[in-house]
């Protein structure tokens, strides 16, 4: 299994592509698709964009799981996967804009990222645990996995990162350039 997890770690960055093409090339957009998903999309990046504003560029690594704090400020003081949050609303966001094979292609691609971010998300938690113990198990009875809660989650007695908002542009932007993209190429098959 620990197999399964570090491949899909090494290629989270890849896999939407495949689903990405195929809600392009048969796309059935209307605006009302179109608006609705983009609204979409701006919650899911926003949650990304909130976790990386504390996170930072180790949420970028290829190599292996790893962290140097145990993150619980900002969108982590509402649930422990912002960054997966996110991403799975900028899927579901284009998968709405495109209408490709709806809702089937989107159901798919929702079961396929459901299981890929389970098996990451469990090498990850595994690392947390050993790496900051009674911290991280205290914060993952409190902080849901996937649904943000309103209350905010604190622990003064755990170091935090300082906020970084121009890191957080830095680190988000091959993802803000691919959402761009996509978008912009949805727009002009619409309009053509």
């Amino acid at each position: 299994m620990k197999n399964i997890s570090e491949i899909f770690f090494k290629y989270r960055s890849y896999t939407p592509i495949p689903f990405l093409i195929l809600m392009l090339f048969f796309q059935q957009a209307t605006l009302i698709s179109i608006t609705t998903g983009f609204i979409v999309v701006a919650v899911g990046e926003f949650f990304r964009f909130w976790g990386v504003s504390y996170a930072g560029s180790e949420t970028r690594t290829t190599g292996g799981v790893g962290g140097t704090y145990l993150v619980i400020s900002g969108a982590f003081g509402h649930v422990r996967n912002p960054l997966y949050v996110g991403n799975m609303l900028i899927y579901l966001g284009i998968g709405i804009m495109s209408m490709a094979w709806f809702p089937y292609l989107l159901l798919t691609a929702f079961l396929f990222f459901y299981t890929q971010y389970h098996f990451i998300i469990k090498e990850e938690e595994n690392f947390l645990k050993s790496k900051f113990g009674d911290d991280y198990k205290k914060y993952c009875s409190v902080v849901p996995r996937w649904i943000p809660r309103i209350n905010k989650y604190s622990n003064p007695a755990i170091p935090q990162p300082e906020l970084n908002i121009k890191a957080a542009f830095k680190s988000e932007k091959r993802t803000l350039q691919a959402i761009t993209l996509i978008i912009v190429i949805l727009l002009i098959i619409f309009l053509v």
